[in-house]
Formats: C-alpha cells, sequence, structure tokens
C-alpha cells in the first residue's frame, strides 16, 4: 500500500511481503521524500507475549549496536537512541496485550525532508510516525 502526502510518499509493507518477510515482522513502512529519497525505514514487530520480550529485543538490541555502535545510554531499556538521534529502538504495549518491538532509523537528510513537508502541508513529516505508533498501540489502522 502506498500512501502520498506533499512531498512524502509512504509505502506499506505486510508480513510475508518482501521486504516485510522476517517471521517476527508485522510491517516496514518505508518513507521516501520526493527531493531526499528514501529518508526513514520503519519496523515493527509481530506482538510479542511478555515471556517472549527480552529475547527479540536483545537480538535486535545487539544488530543496533553491530551496525551503530553503542547507543547514548548503553543499557538496553524500553527505549534506546543511538547517538545521531537518527535510529530509535523501542517497547510498546499492544492493545489486546502483549508487546511490540519498533525500530526507526531516519536518514541524513529527514529533518530537510520534514521541514519541506511543513511547508506544504502545514506539519512536520515526524507526525506520521508518531500517528503511525500510537495507531498501532491502539490496535487501530493508520
Amino acid at each position: 500500500m502506498a500512501d502520498r502526502e506533499g512531498n512524502v510518499t509512504a509505502l506499506f509493507y505486510v508480513h510475508g511481503q518482501p521486504p516485510a518477510s522476517g517471521s517476527d515482522t508485522q510491517q516496514i513502512v518505508l518513507e521516501v521524500c520526493q527531493e531526499e529519497g528514501l529518508q526513514q525505514v520503519i519496523w515493527l514487530s509481530r506482538p510479542f507475549a511478555e515471556a517472549e520480550i527480552p529475547s527479540a529485543y536483545a537480538a535486535i538490541y545487539r544488530e543496533g549496536v553491530r551496525r551503530y555502535g553503542a547507543p547514548r545510554d548503553d543499557r538496553p531499556t524500553q527505549a534506546v537512541v543511538w547517538p545521531t538521534g537518527r535510529t530509535l529502538l523501542a517497547i510498546r504495549l499492544v492493545a489486546g496485550g502483549g508487546k511490540r518491538i519498533i525500530m526507526i532509523a531516519s536518514g541524513e537528510l529527514y529533518e530537510k525532508c520534514s521541514l519541506e513537508h511543513e511547508a506544504a502541508t502545514g506539519h512536520p513529516a515526524t507526525v506520521h510516525t508518531a500517528d503511525l505508533l500510537e495507531a498501532r498501540e491502539r490496535g487501530t489502522a493508520p
């Protein structure tokens, strides 16, 4: 599914559809900016039972450290941000029970894209990420 507003096109891929093919992947959202190209990748896990979260989160955390180095706070917690401020790993509650792991990686030009989006629409592009995360937590579609 694709959605376009202003200078940003969001491409939604659901589980089983490349690139959302991992067994723990529920959805991947790619945000492509008109001038800057791909600027944000949002990975949403399937809902996990409480007992599954520690091992699943630890594996993703280790991969984040391998790719981006140590996060700002070097202890795995419910949410960590890497030093550039462009990568976030978080755990969110899912409506109906369970938890979801979310990883957001933004490109170097995302702020520029977001400002262009705000000029065209009246709100920054970051609003869409927040809306997506809140909708997922409520258990509704974005």
